[in-house]
């Protein structure tokens, strides 16, 4: 009796250790479900090689502009816990589409083919600068009614990429006098590289990209610094983009950012990261 019972006091103790140690940790379930405390793990990835936007920093930790928004949403909304998965763009676009990951930030335009792979949040997160890379001598040329008049040729642009989409929408609306298009399905050039050689007269880049290539002092293309210009001629909203069974996630993204842009942060991190507050052309933006 002495036995069973010692048997009996010890394994009933173990199991109030065991639930002791388990008051109050978290759980989550493979899709990143609810914790035992309503806490939801959610994957959030991002362009880990797109700076100014979000990039892995030489601590190792993410950052960049739309990091530092979502790492901000994070902070307003409770129920959610963030974990952030660095990888290429289209690691995410497939990601994202297929719940590998709930949400990512890429930088994304709006596209209608887009629209039937992700759910595009009410609120956008940022704003971004489009401009054309062309030699010096040509630096004249500051919009894409310019460019297409000068009869100039653009460099190639793969045809999902949104690039594409805003150069096709400004020809749809100016039908005398289109920029001549080229696209193929998986078809990218290195703009700089096709300018500075004469391939091509220009090329359409996001401001980010063509700072860290040219502006940059160690970027690859710092010495054609005086050889060829970026000129802006839009500038664009940004969105993250959400899976399609996340609406409700989305919603509560769409509460948190709003505070965040009334409370002019989105602001900081844009003169933060881009060096000028894009914001402040808002009124401006038609897309």
């Amino acid at each position: 009796m002495k036995v069973v019972l010692k048997t009996f006091v010890t394994g009933f103790a173990l199991v109030m250790i065991l639930a002791g140690c388990g008051s109050g940790s978290k759980t989550s379930t493979e899709s990143g479900a609810s914790s035992d405390n309503n806490i939801r793990k959610v994957k959030v990835a991002y362009d880990q090689a797109s700076k100014p936007m979000s990039w892995i920093d030489e601590n190792g930790k993410p950052t960049g502009y739309d990091v530092e928004v979502m790492k901000k949403v994070d902070e307003l909304l409770p129920a959610y816990e963030f974990e952030y998965v660095g990888t290429s763009s289209d690691d995410l676009l497939i990601g994202v589409e297929q719940g590998k990951y709930q949400a990512g930030v890429k930088n994304a335009f709006w596209t209608q083919e887009r629209t039937e792979k992700f759910i595009f949040p009410k609120e956008f997160i940022g704003l971004s600068s489009a401009g054309l890379v062309l030699k010096k001598e040509n630096e004249n040329i500051k919009s894409l009614a310019d460019f297409a008049s000068a009869g100039f040729t653009l460099a190639p642009i793969a045809a999902n990429n949104a690039q594409y989409t805003i150069i096709d929408e400004y020809n749809i609306a100016n039908p005398d006098n289109k920029v001549k298009l080229k696209a193929g399905d998986e078809f990218s050039v290195d703009v700089v590289q096709w300018v500075n050689e004469g391939r091509v007269d220009g090329g359409v880049m996001i401001e980010g990209p063509f700072q860290k290539q040219v502006t940059a002092k160690d970027g690859p293309y710092h010495h054609l610094k005086n050889d060829v210009v970026y000129n802006e001629f839009a500038v664009i909203k940004t969105w993250p983009l959400f899976n399609k069974k996340e609406q409700e996630f989305a919603d509560a993204y769409d509460e948190a950012v709003k505070q965040l842009k009334e409370e002019k942060k989105t602001n900081k991190f844009s003169v933060e990261f881009y060096g000028k507050d894009l914001f402040e052309v808002l009124d401006k933006v038609n897309r």
